[in-house]
């Protein structure tokens, strides 16, 4: 009987315990009883909007909303261009982001990441140039598009001065884009020979647009995606980094993966601050 109490005031200490060491939401969330989030939707099937309901859709988006059942309050979407994501993280107009941010060294300097997606540069163009276009060595001397707000036009030129220039070939002509779906715009109108884009992204657009695009190669960086938290808001970010662990613990993270064809994407454990490049 000794040992049976022992077992249940142990059990019981361990329990009043556990709340007081969960991170918990800052009191201004609370208070509020909703999360504010920025997201912009141009970027399935992470975050768009649905064709047929115009309502914002997409893993970024199931994923924040399951986030934000899981600490108890409601979800407020903003959409904000990507540029202006972190200013508006600054200002207070937003309390995170959610859009499949590269966690970035240069971006550490104002926000820490919650890491909670892999991601990969991926080469693609046109079935019409994929006559010619048969490698990612074949494009040395081409023009190579993709967002500027991205990481991928330096990756660009890191892979081109390693596997063109290093090798005696013509460098790539590296253009920065508007965005994403500025660089298919100008693919499909030959403006350039080809672009780069999140390997998350593309077998989307592939099922979307049938023999529109062809992937070259396979993705030639590996980065993380994270939820961008103001450096000054540490409770915010172990409770937001916490509850993703729940959904992990839970299995909700994997079914929303599987909705969008990203099992491929799956990062785990959930990290702070751990991208690279």
């Amino acid at each position: 009987m000794k040992l049976i109490a022992g077992l249940l005031a142990s059990a019981l200490a361990l329990g009043l315990a556990s709340p007081s060491q969960a991170a918990e939401l800052p009191d201004r969330i609370k208070k509020a009883g909703k999360i504010v989030v920025a997201t912009m939707p141009n970027y399935a099937p992470i975050t768009f909007k649905d064709p047929a309901t115009n309502k914002l859709t997409g893993f970024d988006i199931e994923l924040g909303e399951a986030l934000a059942k899981e600490l108890g309050v409601d979800i407020e979407w903003q959409e904000i261009a990507f540029a202006q994501m972190i200013p508006s993280l600054q200002t207070g107009r937003v309390d995170l982001a959610l859009a499949g941010m590269s966690d970035l060294p240069a971006r550490r300097e104002i926000v820490d990441f919650v890491d909670y997606m892999k991601s990969g540069a991926q080469f693609y163009t046109t079935p019409a140039m994929a006559a010619t276009i048969k490698s990612p060595e074949d494009l040395c001397g081409k023009k190579v598009g993709a967002s500027r707000s991205t990481n991928w036009p330096r990756q660009i030129g890191e892979w081109s001065q390693a596997n063109c220039v290093a090798k005696g070939k013509p460098a790539i002509e590296v253009i920065g884009t508007e965005g994403s779906a500025d660089a298919r715009t100008q693919l499909k109108t030959q403006r350039l020979d080809a672009a780069v884009q999140g390997n998350e992204t593309l077998p989307h657009f592939q099922t979307q647009e049938p023999n529109t695009y062809v992937l070259i190669g396979d993705a030639f960086t590996t980065s993380l995606s994270g939820i961008p938290v103001l450096k000054t808001e540490t409770q915010l970010r172990d409770a937001v980094k916490e509850g993703l662990d729940r959904l992990q613990q839970k299995g909700i993270y994997d079914e929303i993966l599987k909705k969008y064809g990203l099992q491929a994407n799956k990062l785990s454990p959930i990290a702070i601050n751990q991208g690279q490049s």
